[in-house]
């Protein structure tokens, strides 16, 4: 009488073991891809419900720049026009420019906020003239969306000291702080809308962040196949090895 089942398996300690390794990792790597998905879901999540949410009000009182994030903010107080700085290499539809930063004095307090105005292009054939803009005078408020730096770009070359009137790849919060002097929140306020008739010659366009969502998904799924792949791989060759010695 024949077996009811032809095929044989053939264990080797090597094989198995390595399998076992490639398993582990890919269903390690995978599960790490999908809390990666989650946690920039929720990111997600908090972004539109803090653009849509009411107006948290800054003011003296520091505050912690994660529990901010995202939220959109309202600042009373005026510009400290002599302190702008120019981050290079902020292209806006299809066009080379420059976001201007300007730290921020909120009204009757020594606290500062760093705000990011908006985009400026830039002249092509000189990248060290800037364009023109104006800047309001005395007390405006200001609404936009809190964010913990104001991006950052591949950095070419050893930076320079941060001045005034700088034009700069990349800068923190700190950075600002540091060399300027001022007392600042530990975040970057991007502005939503101009602060008044005298607030022109910036783009208050700001792209939305990319949470990445569907590249982890898609990183997670590589992972799982790796270990479904290598598992396959292993129980094939198995009874191939077995029907050979057959």
């Amino acid at each position: 009488m024949r077996p009811w089942f032809p095929l044989s398996f053939r264990f080797k300690l090597i094989p198995f073991i390595a399998t076992v390794l490639l398993v582990a990792l890919g269903v390690s790597l995978g599960q790490w891809q999908d809390r990666r998905a989650e946690y920039k879901l929720a990111q997600q999540l908090r972004l539109q419900a803090g653009r849509t949410g009411a107006p948290l009000a800054i003011s003296a009182q520091p505050m912690s720049a994660p529990l901010v994030e995202f939220r959109r903010v309202r600042i009373s107080g005026e510009f400290v026009a002599g302190w702008p700085i120019y981050l290079d290499n902020r292209p806006y539809q299809g066009r080379a420019g420059f976001y201007l930063l300007m730290p921020f004095k909120i009204a009757g307090t020594d606290m500062h906020v760093l705000v990011a105005r908006g985009w400026l292009p830039r002249n092509t054939a000189d990248r060290n003239q800037l364009p023109d803009y104006r800047t309001p005078s005395g007390t405006v408020t200001l609404e936009g969306i809190a964010r913990l730096a104001p991006g950052q770009v591949m950095q070419l070359g050893t930076p320079l000291p941060l001045q005034r009137h700088a034009i700069v790849q990349n800068v923190t919060v700190q950075e600002v702080a540091a060399a300027s002097g001022l007392r600042m929140q530990p975040f970057v306020v991007e502005q939503s809308v101009a602060s008044g008739p005298d607030d022109t010659g910036v783009v208050h366009d700001w792209p939305a962040p990319s949470t990445g969502v569907d590249k982890h998904k898609g990183y997670a799924f590589q992972w799982y196949g790796l270990a479904l792949m290598a598992l396959l791989f292993f129980v094939v060759t198995g009874f191939k090895r077995g029907k050979a010695t057959n």
